[in-house]
């Protein structure tokens, strides 16, 4: 059910709900949804029927695939309160979606099973949420579950995230009620002592306030009515984190989970400021503070985009400044363009998983909708005064998408709509990458795994009846130079007419691992004519995408053009172009041109009986163990690096090692240069293909 009521913006709460795979909380969302009555009955995610889920793939998975905005309303006393909620997916192969939900949200909600305590995505959510400077709390899900040790896992949060984690419930009557401890003290909880946790929630609170500090130290008490402002500056400063107790199953907890939120989470007023800046000259970049105030200009960030198949695109976006209504005029994007014109917004929408509904207005705080504006894209900014033409949310990182899957159509005809239907689902997606190798003439889908790029290949297949085979692409080797050396060209044609004429003399420098590439001018005299370096530039970058020894693009390099000739009659751009990219490859010739090779960053957890057969295969992959760590359940966790060449068919691999009980992430580390035989294979390979291309 949608709601029609409006809500200001300090009767707002935003809220992400994340967490690791089965830790329930699309099943807490869809409680959460039911106490508040904003649906007649809690839906069951293994039916199929809950509201956040809707998607017919979610809905055979059995899990969360995308994030999805609902929200429900509370009354706490006087307080009568709007909460919206993400609900993110839980596994590290959408981890995506979960991190594009943090700009839109004041508090990171983060779910732990009592039954599979901290587990990769655990951790990793609450280390992006405090980068974001995120009000954090955690809720510990199936407190009525056998054989748990609650204790333990409390203690094991706070060895986790510090000391600054604290019970603000706990369980009682095994896991079908909780009891208050911000509030009350005295009660029989299943452990602990409600006393001593009321204490330690106080003490920690008046920390960082010095009136409440005092009123603390003279009465050895504090109310805790008072303590709203130093509750805020605590979530704010990271000084708490509180930790709730509920069983989304039974119900038990939620209600006062409700009461938790509206009571002590931020509005968009108390929260920290979202992290804007102003795009200055280069990289000089300023930030940039928004308002939570409905009569300035509006400023909202569109952290999802949804392409349907029926109403087609959908911007899914936070208010973060001033007020949308139907007649709101507004920009997209962050760069001034003079022939940009506004849309209208006509209808704004609220949402409630896959229903929509026009509000009237939308303040800060809010999340909404528009559909059908083509130019909005995912992490844009949308604005209605051209003094907000620069100003972006401070870039997120997000996991490099490394596993690849190279694709075609199976039939023919369809080549043309493989790009179009890819770009929609990298639209929505910023953990999918799309590459065309122009020398293999080969397409490149990279996700963060192959269940990621397998929930793609099905979308294409049931959304838009694109069948598609597939197979191993090329590992995404680059180039680069390990010396410094001079290049030296002369283009020369005359072809009975106007002839042409360039020359060109630069030099190329080795630049640190991750700098990329850099072009620099260094010509005096007008040598080469001011608007001929280009000419060269493209030249030189011709080389690079195409590489020097083995067929892959060169980087970490600097070119400097220092000298060169022209004609005043004979030299055209195309001069130079030949001229530019005959001395870079004269120059990497003399280089000492290398391949390097991805290496990447490896996360597995194991049961701990498989620790060695896992720590025996990364060596032989030539992988190295970084770390271990212990896990629940006797499970374990293995972190290590290894080049990406050697992962070619991991995933079943693992399922062989763990009994089908294992599971892996990656993400780029770095690139380092290949072992000499396999650097002469590859240049071999690329010389063989070469001669053949030429023979043909």
């Amino acid at each position: 059910m949608l709601a029609n009521q409006q809500f200001a913006t300090e009767a707002l709460r935003t809220v992400a709900v994340v967490g690791h795979g089965a830790a329930g909380k699309t099943t807490l969302v869809e409680q959460l949804l039911a106490k508040s009555r904003m649906i007649g009955a809690a839906g069951a995610v293994e039916k199929g029927t809950t509201v956040s889920d809707y998607d017919p793939q979610e809905k055979a998975a059995l899990h969360s695939l995308r994030a999805s905005v609902v929200h429900c309303d509370h009354a706490v006393g006087t307080i009568n309160a709007r909460i919206h909620l993400i609900d993110t997916p839980g596994y590290p192969d959408f981890i995506g979606q979960s991190i594009g939900a943090l700009d839109a949200v004041e508090t990171v909600m983060v779910v732990v099973s009592a039954t599979g305590g901290i587990e990769l995505v655990t951790r990793r959510m609450m280390d992006w949420a405090k980068k974001r400077k995120l009000c954090r709390m955690i809720v510990v899900n199936k407190i009525d579950h056998d054989n748990i040790k609650l204790p333990q896992l409390l203690e094991e949060l706070r060895e986790a995230f510090g000391s600054e984690v604290l019970p603000i419930n706990l369980p009682a009557d095994n896991g079908a009620r909780v009891i208050d401890c911000f509030d009350k003290d005295e009660g029989e909880a299943d452990f602990l002592s409600v006393a001593d946790v009321h204490r330690q929630v106080m003490e920690q609170i008046v920390e960082v306030d010095d009136a409440a500090m005092e009123k603390y130290l003279e009465d050895g008490a504090v109310d805790p009515t008072t303590l709203h402002g130093p509750l805020e500056k605590a979530l704010r400063e990271g000084h708490i984190v509180p930790v709730c107790f509920v069983s989304a199953k039974t119900g038990a907890g939620v209600q006062d989970l409700l009461d938790v939120m509206v009571r002590h989470l931020p509005n968009p007023a108390e929260g920290n400021p979202p992290l804007f800046q102003k795009d200055g000259a280069g990289d000089d970049n300023q930030p940039f503070k928004s308002e939570p105030d409905a009569k300035k200009h509006v400023l909202a960030h569109v952290f999802k985009v949804v392409n349907d198949p029926y109403v087609g695109k959908i911007g899914i976006f936070r208010v973060h400044q001033g007020t949308i209504t139907r007649d709101t005029q507004l920009y997209v994007g962050t760069r001034r363009d003079e022939g940009k014109k506004p849309f209208k917004v006509a209808h704004p929408l609220a949402l409630q998983g896959k229903d929509t509904a026009e509000v009237p207005a939308l303040v800060p705080g809010d999340i909404g909708a528009v559909a059908k504006v083509e130019e909005i894209e995912f992490d844009c900014v949308l604005h209605d005064s051209h003094d907000e033409d620069f100003v972006r949310m401070a870039p997120l990182e997000f996991p490099q998408p490394m596993f690849g899957l190279a694709i075609e159509p199976k039939r023919r005809g369809d080549e043309g709509r493989i790009s179009d239907v890819l770009n929609k689902i990298a639209a929505e997606d910023p953990t999918l990458a799309i590459e065309h190798d122009a020398v293999q003439n080969e397409t490149v889908i990279r996700g963060l795994s192959d269940l990621h790029l397998r929930s793609v290949l099905e979308r294409m297949s049931t959304q838009y009846k694109l069948e598609i085979s597939t197979r191993p692409p090329r590992v995404p080797y680059r180039e680069t130079i390990a010396a410094g050396a001079e290049g030296h060209a002369r283009h020369k044609k005359q072809t009975g007419g106007a002839g042409q004429f360039g020359e060109v003399f630069l030099r190329v420098e080795p630049l640190p691992r991750g700098a990329g590439f850099e072009f620099v001018d260094q010509v005096k005299g007008g040598v080469i004519p001011h608007n001929l370096i280009p000419a060269v530039e493209r030249g030189v970058r011709e080389v690079l995408a195409t590489g020097y020894i083995a067929g892959y693009p060169l980087q970490d390099l600097r070119v400097v053009v220092y000298d060169g000739k022209h004609h005043p009659v004979d030299s055209k751009e195309v001069a130079f172009v030949s001229a530019g990219r005959k001395a870079m490859l004269d120059a990497l010739e003399k280089a000492r041109p290398t391949v390097l090779e991805p290496i990447v960053s490896i996360e597995i957890v194991t049961p701990d009986a498989h620790m060695g057969d896992i720590t025996g295969d990364l060596s032989s992959r030539r992988g190295q163990v970084t770390g271990t760590g212990n896990l629940a359940g006797g499970m374990m966790v293995v972190q290590g690096i290894v080049p990406l060449a050697e992962l070619d068919g991991y995933a079943g691999r693992l399922k062989a090692l763990t009994q089908g009980h294992g599971s892996y992430a990656m993400e780029l580390a770095h690139y380092e240069a290949v072992p000499p035989g396999v650097q002469q294979q590859l240049a071999q390979e690329f010389k063989a293909k070469r001669h053949g291309d030429e023979e043909d």
